[in-house]
């Protein structure tokens, strides 16, 4: 990905010199721990998938802060990616009317931090807190993709921050909160397959920032797409399931399957139109 001349955001909180207290509602069990490994590598509501393991919404929670890390070509890597979605979006929001478009924030840690969802835990993998508008990033993951998931490559990397800022952006336009509505009103099953629309839906709208980054700026490079397809297929549910359990059970999906990841990916990149990824009103995802 070509990102050498490319500007870093403004809008990266580095918590990995803090440190949570041990012990309290901040912990969580080893169950819980492989649930989230299972379920939610990305795109996780961990006010959800962690429930009672995690401090209330709102509650803060006091935390010693060390000394905040250097900038490193990783972190440099993170930042240019956050600020070329930036540019995407704010150009996006524009030509589709939508008023402004509401910078999120990316909080690095390390362990677990706080976040107004709860406790964030590295095992929960990336994910986004609406009630904070943040994303939060545990770097280690980036290397776990690659030596666990088999999915290594810059644009890997860059296809988890966009996914999780497509959670922002769903957030803006209130389809979070429609889909949560929805969730309440639906029997388990059923608020599954919400849950796998609106991660499909991220998906698709990735790939709708990756076709604007390219178009804008001509970021990509050969293989990039294919890498992004790859780290999409990786974290499919039937994969996760087969590998954590020996076998997939379709209902309990929270994200999609792999092929389902990868074909709203290429529509959005393909497409380069958020209109296209309304993963809601249709019949076949």
């Amino acid at each position: 990905m070509r990102l050498d001349n490319s500007r870093e955001s403004k809008n990266i909180e580095d918590r990995r010199g803090a440190r949570l207290p041990i012990g309290g509602r901040g912990k969580i069990g080893l169950g819980t721990i492989v649930l989230a490994l299972v379920a939610i590598y990305f795109g996780v509501d961990p006010s959800i998938v962690l429930q009672n393991a995690l401090e209330p919404p709102g509650q803060e929670s006091s935390y010693g802060t060390g000394a905040t890390p250097e900038a490193t070509p990783e972190t440099r890597f993170v930042s240019k990616v956050l600020a070329d979605t930036e540019d995407a979006w704010t150009a996006i929001f524009s030509q589709k009317g939508w008023g402004s478009y509401q910078q999120p924030k990316l909080v690095l840690f390390s362990g677990a931090t706080p976040t107004a969802c709860g406790t964030g835990q590295s095992a929960m993998g990336p994910f986004y807190c609406p009630g904070d508008s943040k994303v939060y990033l545990d770097l280690s993951f980036f290397r776990q993709m690659a030596q666990q998931l088999n999915s290594p490559g810059d644009f890997a990397q860059a296809y988890v921050i966009a996914h999780e800022v497509a959670h922002h952006v769903q957030h803006l336009r209130g389809i979070t909160d429609q889909a949560e509505q929805l969730r309440r009103r639906s029997d388990a099953a059923a608020s599954n397959q919400i849950s796998v629309r609106v991660e499909l839906q991220a998906d698709c709208l990735a790939g709708v920032w990756a076709h604007h980054s390219d178009a804008q700026r001509n970021t990509l490079e050969a293989g990039d797409i294919e890498e992004a397809l790859n780290a999409a297929s990786a974290i499919g549910d039937d994969k996760l399931q087969q590998q954590s359990q020996g076998y997939i059970v379709p209902d309990s999906f929270t994200h999609g399957s792999s092929a389902q990841r990868v074909r709203w990916f290429k529509r959005g990149f393909q497409e380069g139109d958020p209109a296209q990824c309304d993963t809601f009103n249709i019949a076949t995802l």
